[in-house]
């Protein structure tokens, strides 16, 4: 739980383009921070009002909440973060564009405060974990105790995104996960346990917010399951980046950003 505070609890930057445009939020991954948006701040600021943030035990967020959250971290919490965050901007509807693990924060803040979210842009989103995935995560689980939690980090880091064109990803990943000390990833590692059942729960309960999906055609890991959601669910749309991995917003961002601004463009809460 939080601590009562007066303040915001996670760090954030704001861009006003106008008070009667449309925000977009931008959500990193675990291990990340908001310097993965570096590639879509110019473009997106130029037509949207934008808030980048860093979550709990990330990025300059890592500071402010020392010592104002108890107990373990769970999706809703996290996703309470930034709700909170948005209500005391006085932010009361936003577009949010989330990448990896930030996607499921996202859903999750749409399961919470469906009023709050007018679209959803879902880059390398993670809507099953395959066996693979489940078996990397419970080797990762039985070590983490004795094995440095960078080796962990760089493990994943290189099987989720094994190629050479994957390279510039996996070096700003573990950069920013450097950042972070071992409790606090170790906090967020516990969160793999509720991965499952949440996300089953997401695939079966659709919801009526416009969602797109932007995936690398080379994301071995959540592709597939993610195509097999985007046919399930009428609001939800899919366009996949040719010759890029997980992380699409940094190995792809011209594309990327292309996608994200025309899905945009059709969901603008003002003209």
């Amino acid at each position: 739980m939080i601590k009562n505070i007066s303040q915001p609890l996670l760090h954030h930057h704001t861009f006003i383009k106008s008070q009667d445009c449309d925000w977009v939020v931008f959500v990193h991954g675990a291990g990340g921070s908001s310097r993965i948006w570096a590639k879509q701040l110019e473009d997106f600021k130029a037509a949207y009002n934008v808030l980048l943030l860093d979550l709990r035990g990330h990025g300059e967020s890592q500071n402010m909440i020392k010592d104002l959250i108890e107990g373990p971290y769970t999706f809703e919490s996290i996703a309470k973060d930034v709700i909170y965050l948005l209500e005391y901007l006085k932010i009361p509807k936003a577009h949010f564009v989330g990448i990896s693990l930030g996607t499921i924060i996202i859903r999750t803040i749409a399961e919470l405060r469906s009023d709050m979210v007018q679209s959803m842009i879902l880059g390398g989103a993670i809507t099953r974990l395959k066996i693979s995935s489940r078996i990397l995560i419970k080797m990762a689980e039985l070590t983490k105790q004795f094995v440095p939690y960078m080796w962990l980090y760089r493990l994943m880091a290189f099987i989720i995104m094994p190629k050479k064109n994957h390279e510039k990803s996996r070096y700003i990943f573990i950069r920013e996960a450097k950042k972070i000390a071992q409790k606090e990833f170790l906090r967020w590692f516990k969160l793999t346990n509720d991965v499952n059942p949440l996300l089953k729960f997401f695939k079966e309960k659709e919801i009526a917010t416009p969602t797109l999906y932007i995936m690398g055609a080379e994301d071995h890991m959540f592709l597939k399951p993610v195509k097999e959601m985007a046919q399930k669910h009428h609001s939800a749309f899919l366009q996949i980046i040719d010759n890029c991995g997980h992380v699409c917003n940094v190995e792809a961002p011209n594309y990327f950003n292309n996608m994200a601004l025309s899905f945009l463009s059709e969901h603008k809460a003002t003209p």
